[in-house]
């Protein structure tokens, strides 16, 4: 079978502005929002479960990864997305979620996480093991990173057994924590070419020195900082000039791009300069939630204007409660006094309010704003008042005007941002 990397790469190679969005996240409205882009613009959609959300005792989600995979399935599968044009991926696959244990033990985990997303069918495969474990230097160095990553790739091999031809690889130490930075950034500088350039020939020579010079060519993407970032406040945007050397540190590689992480709320034209840059995967997770955020937030003021209180859903006061009662999630991230720390659980780029949409109160909550929505229904005024673009779309008979389809919509908003730069000609109505 043919790899749907195949094209991507040469379409670079040969100077044509090619991309592709990865979809990090495992809310199913965020996930169905992706599926149905995909399948209106004839697209690949490519998901990816960080080694935070999915691993093989379950994650933050309580997903292993063939979960995981059986939901972006489904919903694929129900909305009429074939299965041949979904790829799955996973995400700084390596010893972050074990660093306090020692190096072995820790390795001795990533190896089984690396099985299990493997023997689930994930084909994109992001090793990241440039994190300290108990005992370890910090910060590790490119040689025992590549090691590393050499040995998780074995196991990747050995699992995949006849099907390892399919796996792609993605390397690179420089790369954001997952999760999003737990500090305010004041500055965020491209990787030094010379740095990224040193990467790719320690894990080349780690390939080699590990028996695995057949493997190299399968290495899809290094991934590299162009200077793209966001913080609680903040968007670091991408800045073409600043990247000038960096960019070229591939162009010896017949088989490989860059892949940019944390693009999140960067403009749509800074995202086309990146893909005509090289950087052909582009990462979003947060910048989805954060306009799911958006979407329930501003239908709740609209059901708060129709329904009275003793019926009204509350879900933003749900949401904050929730918050406050389990803290686990943002406490570590957000700072500043009450009123800051307020206003960042709600509105932070950081969107730590996507790791709580599950709890069941709050779940419990969404569901009684559909529901009074859609009995109810949504007037058009007070539609435009809170979601105008969905205002005009539903005017323009695009959209119904129904709570569901407001938020995925609100979310393929994002979504067309990246479409639009990694497919220069895709149609504008997608």
């Amino acid at each position: 079978m043919p790899s749907p990397w195949d094209q991507l790469v040469r379409d670079q190679k040969s100077g044509i502005p090619a991309g592709i969005a990865s979809v990090c996240s495992a809310h199913p409205l965020v996930i169905e929002a992706a599926v149905r882009q995909a399948r209106d613009t004839g697209r690949t959609l490519l998901v990816e479960a960080t080694s935070n959300q999915v691993d093989q005792d379950g994650g933050y989600t309580g997903m292993r990864p063939a979960d995981f995979r059986d939901l972006v399935h489904r919903i694929a599968a129900e909305h009429g997305l074939p299965a041949d044009r979904v790829v799955l991926g996973g995400d700084h696959l390596g010893p972050n979620r074990w660093r306090a244990l020692p190096p072995e033990e820790a390795m001795r985990k990533a190896e089984v996480l690396v099985a299990a997303y493997v023997e689930a069918g994930f084909t994109k495969i992001h090793l990241d093991c440039s994190f300290s474990c108990a005992g370890d230097p910090v910060p590790l160095t490119d040689d025992l990173v590549a090691r590393r990553a050499v040995r998780l790739i074995r196991v990747a091999e050995r699992t995949a057994g006849p099907q390892a031809s399919g796996l792609r690889y993605v390397i690179g130490t420089e790369v954001p924590v997952p999760g999003g930075a737990h500090e305010s950034l004041h500055d965020v500088p491209p990787t030094d070419a010379r740095a990224a350039g040193a990467t790719l020939e320690r894990h080349r020579a780690a390939f080699a020195e590990g028996g695995l010079t057949d493997v190299w060519p399968r290495v899809l993407a290094l991934v590299v900082q162009p200077g793209v970032e966001f913080d609680h406040h903040r968007v670091f945007g991408y800045r073409r000039a600043a990247t000038d050397r960096l960019r070229r540190v591939l162009d010896g590689e017949r088989h490989m791009v860059f892949e940019a992480h944390s693009t999140d709320y960067q403009s749509a034209g800074a995202l086309g300069e990146l893909v005509a840059d090289h950087w052909a995967v582009l990462k979003v997770g947060p910048g989805l939630t954060f306009a799911l955020r958006e979407a329930l937030f501003a239908l709740a003021a609209v059901e708060d204007e129709l329904v009275g209180p003793d019926r009204a859903s509350g879900l933003a006061a749900v949401v904050e409660r929730r918050m406050l009662e389990r803290p686990d999630w943002w406490r570590g991230y957000y700072e500043g006094d009450t009123r800051e720390r307020y206003l960042a659980r709600r509105y932070s780029y950081s969107d730590r309010i996507r790791y709580y949409w599950a709890d069941s109160e709050i779940a419990a909550a969404q569901a009684t704003l559909f529901e009074n929505l859609d009995a109810a229904g949504i007037p058009l005024p007070l539609l435009s008042a809170h979601l105008p673009e969905q205002y005009r779309r539903v005017r323009a008979g695009e959209l119904a005007p129904t709570p569901r389809e407001l938020t995925i919509d609100r979310v393929r908003d994002v979504l067309r941002d990246y479409d639009r730069a990694c497919t220069p000609l895709i149609k504008e109505s997608a």
